[in-house]
């Protein structure tokens, strides 16, 4: 392996890292509605299938990338919408419609779990948990295969050379295996990093919708302002936890 290649690897073992941790935020966030018995089979599971269908879509995935031909019966439909010609060929082509599936779908998803987590369904009692196990893994497939289109895209976009692609994402996974029970754990026990990491992922939903439409938006506009807004919310809360903290060495000290 020369140099390049060795660069080329590091370089999207980061980006699977970053793009990686998206997966771990959702199957997190999913496996919560189920009994706590089932939650670390589920959370396995979710990111061994994310795992599977990153490989599958770098193999298979390719091909519906390539996919960029605009359908003519739907260019005639969309033709009244104003809508620039570029971008209605690129959305009308099954590329973008898988694009934009996905991209909706991850906004509904994440709006939906944001009311959830705001109105405390969770914690109302049956109907909060009237979501079985195979509805739950249904849900984090379809997730898994909107992150994974997304990462080939990513991907791709670096090299062509499958057998290094495959190989950071198994590595990238290997070493999220390992830290998604303690960062999902996290973000469940702060509902403030919940409703934040959501609302991320509503972001990234309209990043994939405009890359249907040849919108690009480059990762690194992304991804800056949420680390900072999630650096930020650490710093609050880390403000409250030492608020609290003397507060009680106050009271201890007046007790005494």
């Amino acid at each position: 392996m020369d140099g390049d290649l060795i660069g080329l690897f590091v370089l999207l073992v980061g980006l699977e890292l970053i793009l990686g941790v998206d997966n771990v935020l959702v199957i997190a966030i999913l496996v919560l509605r189920l009994p706590e018995s089932q939650r670390p089979f589920a959370r396995n599971l979710g990111l061994g299938l994310a795992m599977a269908m990153r490989i599958l879509m770098v193999i298979g995935g390719l091909k519906l990338l390539a996919l960029t031909d605009p359908i003519p019966f739907l260019v005639e439909l969309a033709k009244p919408l104003p809508i620039p010609e570029e971008t209605l060929a690129a959305a009308c082509s099954w590329k973008g419609i898988a694009l934009m599936a996905g991209g909706l779908f991850l906004i509904w998803k994440a709006v939906k779990e944001i009311h959830a987590t705001i109105e405390l369904e969770l914690e109302k009692g049956p109907k909060g948990k009237a979501h079985g196990f195979g509805a739950i893994v249904t849900q984090i497939i379809i997730l898994d295969m909107v992150f994974s289109l997304d990462s080939v895209i990513t991907a791709v976009g670096l090299t062509d050379v499958k057998w290094v692609i495959i190989t950071a994402v198994i590595f990238s996974f290997v070493i999220i295996l390992f830290f998604a029970k303690p960062i999902g754990d996290f973000i469940l026990a702060h509902a403030s990093i919940k409703i934040l990491a959501l609302s991320f992922l509503i972001i990234i939903g309209i990043t994939i919708f405009m890359e249907a439409m040849k919108i690009h938006v480059p990762k690194a506009l992304i991804y800056g302002p949420m680390g900072f807004a999630m650096g930020v919310q650490l710093l609050q809360m880390r403000y409250k936890s030492n608020l609290e903290k003397l507060k009680k060495r106050k009271s201890a000290k007046a007790e005494s």
